[in-house]
């Protein structure tokens, strides 16, 4: 669904992070409060939780009351498997490949947004086995003694990704998580619309701010996402992590100029706009636009939508884990290694458009294999853009709220 950025006082995002504040500083989430606290960098947090970088990748913690479970059990029986992820964010064939498996049913609960998930995680009131988190929360949810250590024994599967992310810097040695999806954040449009391609400005992200295709432009209905966008046009090495006030205000006021000049939409469904032409120039992920070949109306082409990324600009992944509180623990560990498998990750990746880490997906071999039109190979993760890249990581508690501060303006009109 669109919205219109003066339509809602306070922004979904925004309402669901403060609501967890409050479900953290209500529950047991005092450690899970505090991970939001400390002074950036790799330093500890008052939650004993480092904010892991790149640059000084930090453990998570484990705790002596959460231990991975033993050796060689068989996966619990009686009753599904709870599985918290997004819509539409796994193949219903390979659920119900692991259903016939293994011989249980699987539940899927979705969320809108992480921080949606966060907030029902930490208020106690729901319970899942597996749940789907980005490397931005894991810390948060690892202080809040959520997540449960992996036992690796039961995932020989995790051999099949790439090397980088069997021991990513956001959890290092893979305690709590394993790699699941890969994508860049970039412009998705119009090929047959736009009057200039991104790459024809001198600076592509001006595209947005380009009258012409007033009514038109659609930007991603999440604040860490527009406002790094806005700064790397500002700064091509600008840091998207950053917690600079000043830094963010200009960004502001420059994102807050698109209500007026462009009449901008806010939105998260690149897939189903763009190939129905209800938008020229989306700000989307990679995955979306790949996925867009399968949402195309009778007689439309995916030759008339287009992507562009920068070469530095914000790349992620998706991880997926079992939560402590687990009812099916084993059978969780065996969901994820299922997802592992690499036969299972390239059926899962032909339905989503969103790339697996397989060390046997060769990149340049996506479009030959048909996963991606070959006009859209820019939408293709290589290892090496995680180099070149930045991801939008976990951010101090002050830091956070000065971003939410400055996205509620926004939507708010200024």
């Amino acid at each position: 669904m669109a919205f219109h950025p003066r339509e809602r006082r306070m922004p979904r995002r925004q309402f669901i992070r403060l609501t967890a504040y409050g479900a953290a500083a209500a529950g047991f989430g005092p450690a899970l409060l505090a991970a939001c606290g400390g002074g950036g960098g790799s330093g500890e947090s008052e939650g004993g939780v480092a904010l892991s970088r790149p640059d000084q990748p930090a453990t998570l913690p484990r705790f002596d009351d959460i231990a991975p479970i033993a050796d060689g059990l068989s996966p619990e029986t009686g009753g599904p498997l709870k599985v918290y992820n997004y819509e539409e964010y796994i193949a219903p064939d390979v659920l119900a490949g692991f259903e016939e498996e293994f011989g249980i049913p699987v539940e899927v609960t979705t969320f809108t947004s992480m921080d949606e998930a966060v907030a029902r995680l930490a208020s106690g009131e729901v319970a899942f086995d597996v749940f789907f988190p980005t490397p931005d929360v894991l810390g948060k949810l690892v202080a809040g003694q959520l997540m449960q250590p992996l036992n690796k024994t039961y995932l020989p599967n995790l051999a099949n990704v790439w090397e980088s992310l069997r021991d990513p810097f956001y959890d290092k040695g893979s305690v709590y998580t394993v790699p699941y999806t890969l994508y860049t954040t970039g412009i998705g449009y119009r090929i047959d619309a736009v009057t200039k391609a991104p790459a024809d400005y001198e600076n592509p992200y001006d595209i947005f701010w380009d009258a012409t295709n007033r009514g038109q432009v659609y930007l991603l209905e999440d604040d860490r996402e527009v406002f790094a966008m806005a700064m790397l046009r500002r700064d091509a090495e600008a840091d998207v992590n950053t917690e600079d006030a000043d830094r963010i205000a200009e960004v502001l006021a420059d994102v807050s100029e698109l209500t007026d000049l462009v009449n901008v939409k806010l939105g998260a469904e690149a897939y189903t706009v763009l190939p129905e032409k209800r938008t020229w120039v989306h700000q989307c992920w990679s995955g979306d636009v790949v996925n867009a070949q399968y949402y195309l109306p009778e007689g439309e082409s995916i030759d008339n939508i287009g992507y562009w990324k920068s070469p530095n600009g914000v790349i992620g992944s998706d991880t997926i884990g079992v939560m402590r509180n687990a009812a099916k623990p084993v059978a969780g560990h065996a969901f994820l290694n299922f997802m592992l498998d690499t036969e299972r990750a390239l059926e899962n990746y032909s339905y989503l458009g969103y790339q697996p880490p397989q060390v046997t997906l060769e990149p340049d071999a996506v479009v030959a294999d048909g996963y991606v039109p070959a006009h859209l190979a820019s939408a293709v993760v290589q290892a090496e853009d995680f180099d070149a890249s930045q991801q939008l990581l976990q951010l101090t508690l002050a830091g956070e709220r000065t971003w939410d501060t400055a996205w509620s303006k926004f939507t708010a009109g200024g």
